[in-house]
């Protein structure tokens, strides 16, 4: 992680790294989250269950363990019923949703390809759908009419 120049690294599926870059919002949550709460979780002499190691892991759980992915997609369930969204978004949905929200706000396709760890560049064009306002901007800024 480095917050300076805006990314976090994390290992998902497979073990297999990914370096995903943060905006300024989510890097002030960080910041925020680390001075604030994290401190208070880390138990320094509890025991390492997941092997992971407490100061590899960025969020923790009350007991100071490194927040399993299950215990990371029961949260995020948490705030979609909250928040009043269908109950039938999954981890996939978000990962959809996060690609599609880069590549229509002009992120490259090899960029997307490796946040999402994709050996494939045709997996990821799945999420290039056509951002129907962007298209007229771009059409009207390089055909414009007399």
């Amino acid at each position: 992680m480095n917050l300076k120049i805006g990314y976090v690294r994390c290992l998902g599926k497979g073990k297999k790294e990914r370096v995903i870059p943060l905006n300024k919002t989510a890097i002030a949550a960080v910041i925020e989250y680390i001075e604030q709460l994290r401190g208070k979780l880390l138990k320094p002499f509890s025991p390492v269950r997941d092997g992971l190691g407490h100061s590899d892991s960025l969020f923790l759980s009350r007991t100071g363990r490194a927040l399993s992915r299950i215990e990371i997609w029961r949260i995020v369930k948490k705030y979609v019923c909250r928040a009043g969204l269908s109950r039938q978004m999954t981890a996939h949905t978000l990962r959809h949703c996060f690609a599609t929200h880069l590549l229509s706000g002009g992120a490259d396709l090899r960029s997307v390809q490796e946040m999402l760890g994709h050996v494939d560049i045709a997996t990821t064009q799945i999420y290039t759908h056509v951002d129907q306002e962007r298209l007229r901007s771009i059409h009207k800024k390089y055909h414009p009419r007399p």
